[in-house]
Parts: structure tokens; C-alpha cells; sequence
């Protein structure tokens, strides 16, 4: 009898596979509600100040960094070069790397013509709101905690040696993994050496400046420093590397 009832179990489990599957490696989205915050730091780098007021509307990111698996899937079915297999390999629940500002366009683009939603790289503006909690933040100086080993993969945390499966460490006030640390992520913006003052506005996108794009959060090879959430950095959108990927964000 109890083989009976475990049989009809599993038969009952695999009857909804096909429902879940379909849907599988789509990124889990985590909404952030509207609201002001102070981005930038009046106590770091140059390139961190002016702190000033930025008003965002809500918005919806991926709650981690967008996988070697989701990626994969998109390479698959649209026919996009998949990249460079870094020196550690693949695995589907690696944050994907060595992909350019432009791949992780064409991924977003992708996700919307399958979806029916508008996905694209976050602003700045976005990823520094959404790293610091939203309208719930705590105002941690790393995403999710002021201890900086609980929360991300470092250079302390993995030796200086790989990326790491994503959603592994603490998630921060709105459940977002991975905003400090792992991998480098690509934003929207154009890079400048100085934020835009007047602030205030939607998007608070930098004075446009060079053919430079915006990179934030630290790498598993970054030190502390460089994992702090106003910490900004730049690369050229053609740039390819094993410590830098992105997530991606939509608005209704």
C-alpha cells in the first residue's frame, strides 16, 4: 500500500516537470519600490561624490546574477557565440562571465521578445538603490551587511580563485543576492569621472563621458574596498573578462 501511495506521488510530481521546466532558467525577479535615496559617498573616491538625491520609480532586478545556465539557453536558441569557458569550468549555477556590455544586451533583448517584458541593464541610479535595500535599507556599507564575509565571494572568501555559485551568500533588506562581490556587473551608463550634481532625476545616468561603461560590485578577486556598495568602477563595452557578468532589470 505505502509503494502504492509513493508511486502516485511521483507520477503527481512529474505531471507538473513539464509546467516548471518550461519556465526554468528565466531569471527570478525581486520588485524594488519607488522612492529617494542619497547615492554616492561624500568619504570615498572622487569619483563617488558628489553625494546626491536621486528619486527612482519601481523597477523589477534579478535576484542574482544571471547564470552560465540562462545564458546558455539564450545562446542556444537565438544562435549568439556562447563565451570563453573560464579556467573553473561552466557549471549552470555560475554567475556566466567574459560576456561584453553588448552580449549582455543582446541576452536582455532576448528576454524580452520571449517574455513581453522590457529587460535591460540597470541604471546606475538602479543598482546602487537596489544594493543598498531600497526604501527598507539598513545602510550597510557592503550589500547586505557590514560584514563583508557573511554577505559576498571575495578575494578573503575564495582565496583568489573563482567565481561561485550564485545566491550562496547572505542576501541583502530585499533579498537580492550577490550585489556585492562574485562578479563585476555591467550597467546601462556611460561612465564618467563625476556624477551628475543637479541629481534628482529618473535615472541619474553620469555625465556622458568616453567610451567607457559603468562596472559595479566588486569581484571574487576584488579586496573589501572594492566591493563597497557607492564603489564604481569603468571598462570599455567591448571588454570580456572571467570576473565580470551582469543581471538585468524591467519596469512595468
Amino acid at each position: 500500500m505505502k509503494i502504492i501511495k509513493f508511486i502516485a506521488i511521483l507520477l503527481l510530481i512529474n505531471s507538473f516537470v513539464p509546467l516548471f521546466a518550461q519556465n526554468a532558467k528565466d531569471p527570478k525577479m525581486v520588485p524594488v519600490e519607488g522612492g529617494s535615496f542619497i547615492m554616492g559617498s561624500q568619504e570615498g573616491e572622487n569619483d563617488e561624490k558628489p553625494a546626491h538625491q536621486v528619486n527612482l520609480s519601481a523597477f523589477f532586478i534579478s535576484k542574482t546574477e544571471i547564470t552560465v545556465g540562462q545564458y546558455y539557453e539564450f545562446c542556444t536558441e537565438s544562435g549568439w557565440p556562447k563565451p570563453e569557458v573560464p579556467m573553473w569550468g561552466n557549471n549552470a549555477d555560475l554567475p556566466i562571465v567574459n560576456v561584453s556590455w553588448k552580449d549582455a544586451g543582446a541576452y536582455a533583448l532576448w528576454l524580452s521578445r520571449k517574455t513581453g517584458k522590457k529587460y535591460r541593464l540597470p541604471t546606475e541610479a538602479e543598482w546602487e538603490y537596489a544594493a543598498k535595500g531600497g526604501n527598507i535599507s539598513k545602510t550597510y556599507r557592503f550589500s547586505g551587511s557590514n560584514y563583508l564575509d557573511s554577505a559576498a565571494w571575495y578575494y578573503e572568501t575564495t582565496y583568489g580563485s573563482s567565481a561561485q555559485p550564485v545566491g550562496m551568500k547572505r542576501a541583502n533588506e530585499l533579498g537580492i543576492n550577490d550585489m556585492s562581490g562574485n562578479v563585476w556587473e555591467w550597467c546601462k551608463d556611460s561612465y564618467s569621472w563625476k556624477y551628475n550634481e543637479k541629481g534628482g532625476d529618473v535615472n541619474s545616468e553620469a555625465i556622458a563621458g568616453g567610451n567607457y561603461r559603468v562596472i559595479r560590485g566588486g569581484g571574487w578577486d576584488s579586496d573589501a574596498y572594492r566591493c563597497r556598495i557607492t564603489n564604481r568602477d569603468r571598462d570599455v563595452p567591448e571588454s570580456k573578462k572571467d570576473n565580470l557578468g551582469f543581471r538585468v532589470v524591467y519596469t512595468d
